[in-house]
């Protein structure tokens, strides 16, 4: 067996170095604890980035998994599949929402997203083809695609990859003010996550989702959330959106919706928005496999089922009272909802984040002074204490002491 060391230069050597992962290797893993190939146990408190919600090899959704496997994995949109209408009626039921187009990763539900509300701008807006506008927000993240970097605020997301697509308007986020301002009389869509997670777990203002809702309604522009890290009970609501009781006009869906397993995306809107497409206007050969609606459909299931939104809150708020005994000089805020959890220091917070995972605890740090906590939803509240108290540990251990 080769050790992490060997693992981590043959990665170095022969993969493209557009990641720099924390020195950690996952050999195997269940649930919340992950083992490297020296057998060293670490708690999971990333989950990467929402997406293993339910626990690493959560054991229904391997068993659906693996009787899927066995029965029809890929049929191309070409043909219908018998999961495929199945997976749509749950998703539909879990958004409220009536229609779903389905793809694979987060990056391409924005990318249909845009799609929709550029064709919906021009046929139902009565925009001209080629003038339609989104307003986006400052420090957002909604994937790395060509169309997307090109409104996005990271600079290392950009350099490099232009000429950008046109089309998109920055504005502050959490500011009601300026999405005002921004609109135009070609404004097809606002796009805005509901919690900024990469930006380092940014809320905006209570009621802030509510005010958009009303903005978007007087100006005949769809309100587009995404809630690729923050949806399916992440928050401690199904959809972060929720907490204003506001619907959007489309949800984009990711991440967790693949169970840890596959990768599943979607967008799900109104037959009157999804009718802007037709045969051959968009899509994808993975989209909406067999597989993959299977384990999805199985996911939300558990989710309802375990009621994993109200756990999410409950755990979320147990994890951040443990917190508060940190005792750091560099900590600035401790600040989330449910079981996503940002903790920003005055300083960078590699360091800390280094120091987290040599005593066991798995974290990331984004945007320099963040580190983020999401971790299984499934996680005890067992788990959770001794998480917390490895945390307060090595994060009271300041260097400025």
């Amino acid at each position: 067996m080769q050790s992490s060391k060997e693992i981590i230069a043959k990665t170095q050597k022969y993969g493209a170095n557009n990641y720099h992962p924390r020195e950690v290797v996952f050999s195997s893993a269940n649930g919340v604890v992950v083992t490297d190939p020296e057998g060293r146990e670490y708690i999971d408190m990333l989950s990467a980035y929402s997406s293993v919600s339910l626990g690493h090899l959560h054991p229904e959704i391997v068993e659906v998994a693996i009787r899927q496997l066995n029965r029809v994995t890929l049929t191309s949109r070409a043909f219908y599949n018998d999961v495929l209408g199945d997976f749509y009626e749950t998703l539909c039921d879990i958004t409220k929402m009536e229609k779903i187009l389905p793809m694979n990763t987060g990056a391409e539900a924005v990318e249909t997203a845009i799609k929709a509300a550029r064709r919906w701008g021009v046929d139902k807006k009565g925009v001209e083809d080629g003038k339609q506008e989104i307003i986006v927000c400052e420090r957002n993240f909604h994937g790395r695609t060509t169309t997307i970097i090109s409104f996005s605020g990271d600079k290392k997301a950009r350099r490099g990859f232009g000429p950008y697509t046109p089309g998109f308007t920055t504005i502050k986020y959490g500011c009601i003010e300026s999405l005002k301002a921004a609109i135009t009389p070609n404004t097809v869509a606002f796009l805005v996550e509901p919690i900024q997670g990469e930006a380092g777990i940014i809320m905006p203002y209570e009621g802030y989702l509510k005010d958009v809702r009303e903005v978007c309604d007087a100006n005949n522009v769809l309100f587009i959330a995404d809630e690729i890290q923050t949806g399916f009970a992440r928050t401690g609501k199904m959809f972060a959106t929720w907490y204003d009781d506001v619907q959007p006009d489309i949800f984009v869906l990711g991440k967790a919706l693949g169970g840890g397993i596959m990768p599943v995306s979607a967008i799900a809107s109104s037959a009157e928005i999804m009718s802007v497409f037709e045969p051959g206007s968009h899509g994808s050969t993975f989209g909406g496999n067999p597989l993959a609606a299977a384990i999805a459909q199985k996911t939300m299931q558990i989710l309802v089922r375990d009621n994993l939104a109200e756990e999410a809150l409950k755990k979320g708020a147990f994890f951040k009272e443990k917190l508060q005994a940190i005792d750091n000089p560099d900590l600035k805020e401790i600040r989330g909802k449910g079981l996503l959890i940002g903790i920003e220091f005055k300083v960078n917070a590699m360091q800390y984040v280094k120091a987290l995972n040599e005593a066991g605890v798995l974290t990331k740090e984004t945007h320099e002074n963040t580190m983020r906590f999401a971790p299984p939803l499934v996680i005890t509240y067992e788990q959770l204490a001794k998480a917390a108290e490895i945390i307060v540990r090595v994060l009271s251990d300041s260097p400025a002491k």
